[in-house]
């Protein structure tokens, strides 16, 4: 069954962390689209140094949550602090929780869903610098390369990054989790 899953993301994402989860969603046959603030294209940052830029699909402006059967969003330091910047990314990232919908988020990415207020009581992980946010948003914060909580998938790393590409296909594969929640 064919699925269509959004990847959010601005300038400044971990270029490893959006190419890698989008080419493991494409080989499952589906539709993986770039989502972002603007039309046009967005920057990668490739581990110490600016990377290539990606082609977005489509703005926040132009689609819904409804649209799709999954999100994913990528890490690097700069992209999901812009993006929890934006009240509609912000809606886009809680809505998927709303409506029980698998979200994946690695690295720093799940800083956007601290501003999403989606993060209480849950089990996840992410990159060690943002432990502290993430626990003092209510998040039981745990050192593994994959956690997760209901349809929520989190991993730490780059390095991580084979185990959560298997675990986002398994959970996008399940479908809607009646247990996610907002």
């Amino acid at each position: 069954m064919s699925k269509r899953i959004a990847i959010l993301a601005t300038n400044g994402f971990e270029e490893s962390e959006l190419k890698s989860p989008k080419e493991h969603l494409e080989q499952q046959g589906w539709t993986a689209e770039i989502v972002s603030l603007k039309s046009g294209t967005i920057k990668a940052w490739a581990e110490k140094d600016w990377g290539k830029e990606y082609n977005v699909d489509k703005t926040l402006d132009e689609v819904t949550s409804s649209d799709y059967d999954a999100l994913v969003l990528p890490g690097g330091v700069i992209n999901p602090d812009l993006l929890r910047r934006h009240d509609n990314a912000i809606a886009f990232v809680k809505a998927f929780f709303d409506e029980k919908k698998p979200v994946a988020a690695i690295c720093h990415g799940p800083q956007i869903l601290i501003n999403a207020e989606v993060v209480d009581g849950r089990e996840l992980t992410s990159f060690m610098s943002v432990r502290k946010d993430l626990e003092n948003a209510g998040a039981n914060w745990t050192d593994k390369e994959v956690v997760v909580d209901n349809g929520l998938v989190t991993s730490r790393t780059p390095d991580d990054l084979p185990a959560f590409n298997k675990k986002m296909v398994e959970e996008i594969k399940e479908g809607k989790h009646e247990l996610q929640r907002s």
